[in-house]
Parts: C-alpha cells; structure tokens; sequence
C-alpha cells in the first residue's frame, strides 16, 4: 500500500485545515496518509513514502522557515538518491489574494525538483495549475480542491511506486 507523507507549517490553521483535506483524499484512494506538522517529520517518513504533499502559509512569498527546514534536514536523502522517483504536491495558503501563494508553491516544488522528484500540480478539475491554493480561510471549494489533489497524488503513486 502506498504511503504519502502529508507535512505542513501552520500558524493560523488554515494551511492546517487544507492539509486535513489533502489527508481526506489520500485515504479515500486506499493509501496510508502519513500526516505531520514540518517540525515533526522524520527522515523515515521521507524514506517511505511514495509521495509528499507539502503545505505552507505564504511568508514574504516563500514557504516558512519550519517547511524549509524539513527540506533542509533530509538533503543527505537527495545524495543517495533516496527520493528520486517520488511524487510531490504542494498547497499554500495567504492573508491577501495577492500574497505570494505561487511563490510559495514554486518554492516548495524546487524543493522537489532538486531531490529528484516526480511533480505535479492539482488535477484540472480542481484548476489545474502549481497545487492548491486559499486566501484567508479555506471555502468549501478550496477543501474540496485540495482533497482532489491527495487523491491525484495517491492514484499516480499506486501507479508509479
């Protein structure tokens, strides 16, 4: 059964609140959704999982300091290869319509790129663009957008991994 790693930074709750949406929809694809605040992912979640779905609130058009550290923290996994091949996804959310939310999202899919990662967005159903995004709190299309984009995830990871 595939695993994909859902890790957030959230200090407001509404990137917490699409993450537990993104986690809805990787459970009804069948996967196991591991689900973790940045700070609290360790180097095996990375390891196992088939799939990360990064969240981030935008700050000062970047992902925050606590999603970059986790980044930061694994790099040894992109020498060894450890996650090439995996799938990565990310969401992002803001105060302001025009606050940096495809920044952040390109921010945390460079990321992915640099480990070797296999990216995409959220389906075209959901708008098809860099992931899902908000601003303020979440609507209900926004949560429904984002548990579209776990089970995107979840299905290409059954397929690939």
């Amino acid at each position: 059964m595939s695993k994909i790693l859902i890790a957030y930074s959230s200090f407001g709750g509404n990137t917490e609140r699409l993450a537990k949406a993104v986690k809805e929809g990787v459970e009804s694809s069948g996967c196991t959704p591991i689900f973790k605040r940045a700070s609290e992912v360790r180097e095996l979640d990375f390891k196992e999982a088939d799939g990360i779905i990064a969240g981030s609130p935008t700050y000062f058009g970047n992902m925050t300091a606590e999603l970059k550290e986790m980044f930061d923290r694994f790099v040894s996994l992109r020498r060894q290869g450890g996650m090439e091949g995996k799938i990565g996804a990310a969401f992002a959310t803001s105060g302001h319509p025009s606050g940096g939310k495809e920044t952040t999202m390109m921010a945390i899919i460079q990321a992915f790129l640099i480990y070797g990662m296999i990216v995409v967005g959220d389906p075209i159903s959901a708008g098809g663009h860099y992931g899902v995004a908000c601003s303020g709190s979440p609507s209900q299309k926004d949560l429904d957008d984002a548990r579209k984009l776990g089970i995107r995830v979840a299905e290409l990871a059954k397929k690939l991994c």
